[in-house]
């Protein structure tokens, strides 16, 4: 089964349906490059997927070692290079809410952010600028 179907609705408009669940995400072409910038562009989903994925790893990481991110969060900032047009960086800070974290799980927090499958995907190139709050 594929992942996903996208759609070219015009005016630099995108639709993606989640072939399992049917979810919906609408992309435009940002501002700065001929969109509207009313929804995501495809390089923000980009960046904002690793907030996804390491928020995600490390929500495995507390279920499995005893400790709760719930209410956690995750700013995205993407930083685009002009020539080529690309992604150039990424800083994603993660935020998570007073839990008396240990030294130990704070590791492991910092280790599944820092090995999820996203950040792995992501060019050797791109600069990666995570923060930890805790």
């Amino acid at each position: 089964m594929a992942t996903s179907k996208i759609t070219y609705n015009g005016g630099l408009r995108t639709s993606s349906v989640h072939e399992r669940s049917g979810d919906e995400i609408i992309t435009d072409a940002p501002v700065d490059n001929k969109g509207k910038g009313e929804a995501f562009s495809p390089t923000d989903l980009l960046a904002t997927s690793l907030g996804n994925c390491m928020l995600t790893t490390i929500g495995i990481a507390g279920d499995e070692h005893g400790f709760d991110i719930t209410g956690a969060t995750c700013e995205i900032t993407k930083i685009m290079a002009a020539n080529p047009r690309k992604v150039e960086e990424i800083i994603a800070v993660l935020h998570f809410p007073s839990n008396n974290y240990s030294d130990k799980d704070k590791k492991m927090i910092e280790k599944a952010a820092n090995t999820c499958p996203v950040i792995y995907s992501l060019h050797p190139d791109l600069k990666k600028t995570v923060s930890f709050n805790y």
